[in-house]
Order: C-alpha cells, then sequence, then structure tokens
C-alpha cells in the first residue's frame, strides 16, 4: 500500500522548511504541524514559529491516471511589534520552497509552486499572521 499522497507532500515540505538557514536563523527550528499548547489549548510554543495549516485535496483524475491538486497553507506567527518580522519569515518559507521539485517516495509530484499569501493580525492584538498557500499536483502511482 502506498503512502498517503498529502503525508509524503508534508514530509517532503517539512524537510525542505527544516533545510533552510534563513528561515532556520528566523524561528530557531520553530516548524510545528501540531503547536505545543496546555491543557487549556493556550500556545505554549515560544514565537515566533511556523506551523502546517490545513490543506485540501481536489481529484482530479483521469482515464487512466489517479491523480490530486493539493491547497496546502503554511502559517507563519510573531510577536514581534508590527508586521516586518512575519513578512521576513513568510520570505523565507517562499524562498525555501520556491520552484522546488518535491521528492517523494509513493506518489509523483507533477507541479508544486506558490500561490500567495495574506498577512494579518490576529484578534488578540499581539499576533501577526501570515498564511501562505502553495498548490501542488500528484500522481497517485
Amino acid at each position: 500500500m502506498s503512502q498517503d499522497a498529502s503525508f509524503e507532500l508534508q514530509v517532503a515540505i517539512v524537510g525542505l522548511l527544516k533545510a533552510s538557514a534563513d528561515l532556520g536563523a528566523l524561528v530557531d527550528g520553530r516548524i510545528y504541524d501540531r503547536v505545543p499548547a496546555d491543557t487549556s489549548g493556550k500556545i505554549t510554543a515560544e514565537f515566533p514559529y511556523v506551523s502546517l495549516g490545513p490543506d485540501q485535496e481536489i481529484p482530479d483524475d483521469a482515464e487512466c491516471l489517479r491523480a490530486s491538486e493539493f491547497i496546502l497553507q503554511i502559517d507563519a506567527w510573531s510577536r514581534g511589534v508590527g508586521f516586518p518580522e512575519v513578512k521576513k519569515i513568510a520570505r523565507a518559507i517562499e524562498d525555501a520552497l520556491n520552484e522546488v521539485e518535491l521528492e517523494l517516495t509513493d506518489n509523483a509530484a507533477i507541479y508544486f509552486h506558490y500561490d500567495g499569501r495574506r498577512v494579518f493580525r490576529d484578534p488578540d492584538g499581539l499576533t501577526s499572521h501570515a498564511a501562505l498557500t502553495f498548490v501542488a499536483g500528484v500522481e497517485k502511482l
């Protein structure tokens, strides 16, 4: 049985993010699938950090081909004053993933590209947030 394509994408993306010296200098390796929190749900992770956001799979099968398009979100979080720090982190994420060929074991990446970002202040009034969107096409082998 082959690996889930979404999981394989996640592993490849996290590997590239962790390998980025520029991103590492900004977040010191704090890249999370599940952000550390206490039992009440309050975030305990040190800022700034990067987290994996939601992803969506859209089947795109052809007559003899099983394929899907994935829309993936990667989030940057900062408590630095204003937006400069979170925008630097967002740029480092974009640079780490720009025009890369994703290495998948059980599936084949057809394309992967940056699709834009939104930068905003969270409702707590302290946290700056950048939500970056990437799109991947994967043939399921």
